[in-house]
């Protein structure tokens, strides 16, 4: 008789941790979301430090040499040089 209520508290305990663990604050499932997050947040991580990493190379470029520059001036801003002859060659409408 002993025995046999040692068995049911001992089973009844079990269930309670086996109810905690798949439902309960930081469960098997809470886990898992968080291992989700933590995976998508390296994906952002590394996106940034390859854009970071573009950035640094534009901004050593442009420290280092006055032709980067002016490439950048002549794309972005268009510019052209003291001397240069700027022609602009437009489409023929139909």
């Amino acid at each position: 008789m002993r025995n046999r209520w040692l068995v049911i508290i001992l089973i009844a305990l079990l269930a309670m941790l086996q109810v905690r663990l798949w439902f309960g604050k930081n469960s098997i499932a809470d886990y898992r979301a968080m291992d989700l997050q933590v995976q998508e947040l390296k994906q952002q991580n590394a996106n940034l430090k390859q854009r970071n990493a573009l950035l640094q190379a534009d901004i050593d470029d442009l420290q280092l040499g006055l032709e980067s520059i002016e490439e950048r001036a002549r794309n972005e801003l268009g510019l052209i040089k003291e001397g240069e002859t700027f022609y602009r060659i437009l489409p023929q409408e139909p």
